[in-house]
């Protein structure tokens, strides 16, 4: 099982009844994370569901993302085997932002995010890093402070990296991590 350093924590748990993998639930060291745990975190694969805009003049605004977090990928079992994953619903939240730019192009009927990374640049001399959330045919650019995302159910194990609606209970913009 891969892991990014610093998610996982203790021994496993067994899993809440998911019949698709025989692997235990990874044991998360914590529910919500910040921008200071930046380089333990990956994004990459993570299907974004919504975006709001949380606007509040006349101080800095809000992004908020609705997003599945994978906190493990399972490597196949056996040459014909698939791979698996566990995935979090979450939300990401960047406070105290400004200077927001997207680039959104999702031609035909399908309108689903992927992202392949969050890069960010900075601190300036204010202490506002610049963030860009880039994904296969978009990206989100803006300056923020930090971050902090919520882990706010416990890990799934599914075959892909997306959470059906059913799974990760609809979308949410919650900022709460899950109770362990």
């Amino acid at each position: 099982m891969t892991a990014a350093p610093g998610i996982l924590s203790g021994s496993p748990q067994p899993p809440a009844g998911n019949a698709q993998r025989v692997n235990a639930a990874p044991a998360l060291a914590k529910t919500m994370w910040t921008e200071a745990d930046f380089a333990a975190m990956n994004w990459h694969d993570a299907a974004v569901h919504a975006i709001a805009l949380e606007s509040a003049p006349p101080r800095s605004s809000r992004l908020l993302v609705d997003l599945d977090y994978i906190v493990e990928r399972v490597p196949p079992e056996g040459p014909a085997g698939a791979a698996g994953f566990w995935v979090c619903p979450a939300t990401l939240v960047f406070g105290e932002a400004r200077d927001l730019a997207a680039d959104v192009n999702r031609p035909g009927p399908g309108f689903e995010l992927i992202l392949d990374a969050i890069r960010r640049s900075g601190p300036d001399e204010d202490g506002t890093f610049v963030w860009n959330l880039v994904g296969r045919l978009f990206s989100i650019g803006l300056r923020a402070s930090g971050f902090t995302q919520y882990l706010r159910r416990a890990p799934v194990c599914a075959a892909g990296p997306r959470l059906s609606a059913g799974e990760r209970g609809g979308l949410s913009f919650d900022e709460r991590g899950y109770a362990r």
